[in-house]
């Protein structure tokens, strides 16, 4: 039997100067893992600053790194539903290009997701809080806190943290999954699983390693809007606009 393939898709807006430790992090780690040849793709949501051109020329020494550009700045839910697309992997992992969530953690997300079956296995802050290593404004993560319940409330989701940017998917149930999103802000991460649910593919939530780190793109405005977006969700549910493709 032939070795599962990786894809690692990174959401990148403005992200020229965390992207150099990002990629040597990760290669470093890929090229002494079974992983050794996976693809990474670096999403650019339209930056104003050398993200793309850093990518491209990196790209040219190292052919497992590939450059998708949206048109413009679409959004982080965009971004990864473009990515996502793009990715040849058996597995899709979704990374932020802080790697808050070191790219150690994903056999964690691996076992769970070949011991229980699923078809994605989410990383979560929330289920083990002394794996946080910096931890966040105390008023962010009660926000989050607040958010979770809310999301819970709304959805019937049972999970403790949807918003860690650590998600492992399979490429058959992403196949199925993205192209039926509606959202392409911050509240895709939620939509993604409820979408998962409704066509009945598991999802296993892990605990993970996790560090803040600072120059987050999540403004008070997008953090309010998130909680909009919940209603949205639960409307589109309603009215059945998850069961066809978009």
């Amino acid at each position: 039997m032939s070795a599962l393939t990786l894809s690692i898709v990174i959401p990148a807006f403005n992200e020229e100067r965390r992207l150099p430790s990002t990629l040597d992090t990760l290669f470093a780690w890929l090229d002494a893992s079974p992983y050794r040849d996976a693809e990474v793709l670096v999403v650019d949501d339209g930056s104003s600053d050398g993200t793309a051109t850093l990518v491209a020329a990196r790209s040219r020494c190292e052919p497992r790194i590939r450059l998708v550009q949206n048109p413009g700045n679409c959004g982080k839910g965009y971004a990864v539903r473009h990515g996502m697309a793009e990715a040849k992997g058996d597995w899709i992992l979704m990374s932020d290009a802080d790697l808050s969530a070191p790219i150690g953690e994903l056999p964690k997300l691996m076992e769970a997701a070949a011991r229980s079956g699923a078809a994605v296995a989410i990383g979560s802050r929330a289920l083990d809080r002394s794996l946080i290593g910096v931890r966040q404004p105390r008023l962010r993560e009660l926000s989050g806190i607040f958010f979770n319940a809310v999301m819970r409330a709304l959805t019937g989701l049972p999970f403790a943290d949807t918003q860690c940017g650590f998600k492992l998917y399979r490429r058959d149930a992403a196949r199925e999954i993205f192209p039926r999103q509606l959202l392409d802000g911050f509240g895709f991460d939620v939509e993604d699983l409820v979408i998962a649910k409704r066509l009945g593919l598991a999802a296993v939530e892990v605990p993970v390693r996790w560090n803040n780190v600072e120059g987050t793109k999540v403004s008070l405005a997008t953090g309010l809007r998130s909680f909009g977006e919940l209603a949205i969700i639960r409307w589109n549910a309603l009215c059945g606009r998850y069961d066809r493709r978009s």
